[in-house]
């Protein structure tokens, strides 16, 4: 068994001895990096005090959102603060935050505060994936961010694809002249955004036996060369 999977396997593990069938953004960005993924740095704080000293070791800004496999829209519930420059917003927005949580959910399993670097550039699309009863494991790539339920911009293709089968994938979608530099753009790496589908696709394939969803929304495609930033993620167990 690969170094990968193994470890993928006890966070996965972890979860169903809690009697867990969704992983929280933390354990998720967790488990994609060790395929390899980029996402953005981050840490997670069981305190105001060490929120504040986690935040000063990623540097300003930052973001803080919920640990929670009970809270699935951060934004709905206020569990999620954004654009946070200084020790002192970190530690209102910590308070803010585990209040909101628990108003919305009494009984929400909360780990802790996620305190994240800020991506401040970057197209943000939409990778995932899930299983198919007809097809098996199925990778997803659209449009990301707030507006995927909006334009419904995705499509599909069966796993685990190539990085050429990805690029092929990017190609049917609106958003691919935006990526390229539509009206002014800047062109968005491409190259490094094929190659993370195929990674999660690979992922989908390899854990078939235990995850049934995967989301990772948004991803913020960076200038040509300067590669991808996972900012959120959401795996559903089966």
């Amino acid at each position: 068994m690969s170094s990968c999977k193994s470890i993928a396997l006890q966070i996965i593990k972890c979860a169903l001895s809690q009697e867990r069938r969704v992983l929280d953004v933390y354990e998720s960005l967790q488990l994609v990096s060790c395929w390899g993924l980029r996402i953005c740095k981050i840490k997670l704080a069981r305190s105001v005090n060490e929120a504040a000293t986690l935040a000063e070791e990623i540097g300003y800004p930052v973001v803080l959102k919920v640990a929670s496999p009970d809270i699935t829209h951060k934004f709905d519930v206020g569990a999620i603060a954004l654009n946070i420059r200084s020790a002192s917003e970190v530690k209102a927005a910590f308070v803010r935050i585990v209040e909101s949580v628990f108003k919305s959910n009494p009984s929400a399993r909360v780990r802790g505060v996620v305190v994240q670097e800020m991506v401040t550039e970057g197209y943000e699309v939409i990778v995932g994936g899930y299983l198919d009863e007809q097809f098996g494991p199925v990778v997803m790539y659209g449009l990301g961010g707030l507006f995927v339920e909006l334009f419904k911009d995705v499509t599909f293709d069966i796993a685990p694809v190539t990085e050429e089968e990805a690029l092929e994938m990017i190609s049917r979608t609106k958003s691919y002249k935006i990526l390229r530099g539509f009206r002014g753009g800047f062109k968005a790496d491409i190259n490094s955004l094929c190659s993370m589908i195929a990674k999660t696709s690979n992922i989908i394939w390899e854990l078939r036996d235990y995850i049934k969803e995967i989301d990772l929304n948004p991803v913020f495609v960076l200038r040509e060369g300067l590669g991808y930033k996972i900012a959120d993620a959401r795996i559903i167990l089966k």
